[in-house]
């Protein structure tokens, strides 16, 4: 059991909506970048509490119980280090940071990226924030996925903001452009889970975790339609799977994607743009949330990067060059 006289990593209420769920459930929701694997095992050894106690992971939770974790400490080898890599900071005071992400730049270390990521340039940025979980990082975005995202500077930060996520308090916007033309805009609600056989991606599973998105029609090409996506959950990969799912997979997916769409009679110009845009056409454009301080409501926007906006000229470049075919 961890000191008494330590502060807990994460502490944070079951939402009163989880009313009902199992115990794990609620907990994967609560602390989403650990497996429930790994919380399972926490929960054994009593690092990680529900009251003060450890029931059973299929406990049915009420609401309102709190949850305490204290991270098992890691060897030397083990601890991320600070690297100077620029951030693109758009707010910060003395709670949370938010950034816009370049895509390209991983979140945290791992397989395959053991250095050179977001957790690295944060703990470079301010030392302190090597003490929170994953440097404060308290929601995601996919390597290849550019765009604006909060972290925690504060262990009562990070508490409230993953709290926060949880009781889908904390809006997020997308763009994106999809393989297809839509009709019309719509919303997806479809669980999402691990693939049955390959464990590095996601698909829409009964056995899932529950997904919603949102999406609207901005703009509809020739063989593409851009759109606008809103998070009620945000589940990995989300967007590029419920997409993926309704066949409007992103442009430029490898993962949920299929062939290039090159619209009849497509210009040298444009069939460039298109091979060349080597990444999911997809932008974390806005992010909202209350401040966890001041209780203030507060949004942000980050600006489509240099690829996207080539990529939309492209697109309408190619749709005024056929408007009267």
């Amino acid at each position: 059991m961890p000191a008494s006289s330590r502060e807990p990593d994460f502490e944070a209420p079951i939402p009163d909506e989880f009313a009902g769920r199992r115990l794990d459930r609620a907990l994967a929701e609560l602390l989403p970048d650990y497996s429930r694997s790994r919380l399972q095992a926490w929960l054994v050894d009593g690092a990680l509490t529900v009251d003060g106690g450890t029931p059973a992971a299929k406990t049915k939770v009420a609401g309102g119980e709190q949850v305490r974790l204290f991270l098992p400490s890691e060897p030397d080898d083990a601890r991320v280090v600070a690297e100077p890599i620029a951030l693109n900071i758009i707010y910060e005071d003395d709670a949370i940071l938010v950034l816009d992400k370049p895509a390209g730049l991983v979140m945290h270390p791992g397989a395959g990226n053991p250095d050179g990521t977001l957790q690295n340039a944060l703990i470079n940025h301010d030392e302190s924030m090597a003490a929170l979980p994953r440097a404060g990082i308290v929601h995601r975005l996919d390597k290849d996925t550019s765009g604006i995202l909060v972290v925690a500077k504060t262990f009562a930060a990070h508490a409230k903001l993953v709290a926060d996520l949880a009781e889908r308090t904390v809006k997020r916007e997308y763009e994106a452009v999809a393989v297809g033309v839509m009709t019309a805009g719509g919303h997806v609600d479809a669980p999402v889970d691990r693939h049955p056989v390959d464990r590095k991606r996601m698909a829409v599973r009964d056995t899932g975790r529950e997904a919603v998105t949102h999406y609207r029609v901005i703009t509809r090409y020739r063989a593409h339609t851009h759109v606008r996506c809103r998070l009620e959950t945000g589940r990995t990969h989300q967007i590029r799977v419920h997409l993926a799912h309704i066949r409007y997979p992103l442009l430029g997916d490898a993962t949920y994607g299929r062939r290039l769409a090159l619209p009849r009679d497509s210009s040298d110009a444009f069939v460039d743009t298109l091979r060349t845009f080597r990444r999911q056409a997809l932008h974390a454009r806005k992010l909202g949330l209350t401040h966890p301080v001041t209780g203030e409501y507060m949004s942000w926007e980050a600006p489509r990067p240099d690829d996207f906006e080539r990529l939309l000229a492209g697109l309408d470049a190619d749709a005024q060059a056929h408007a009267d075919n």
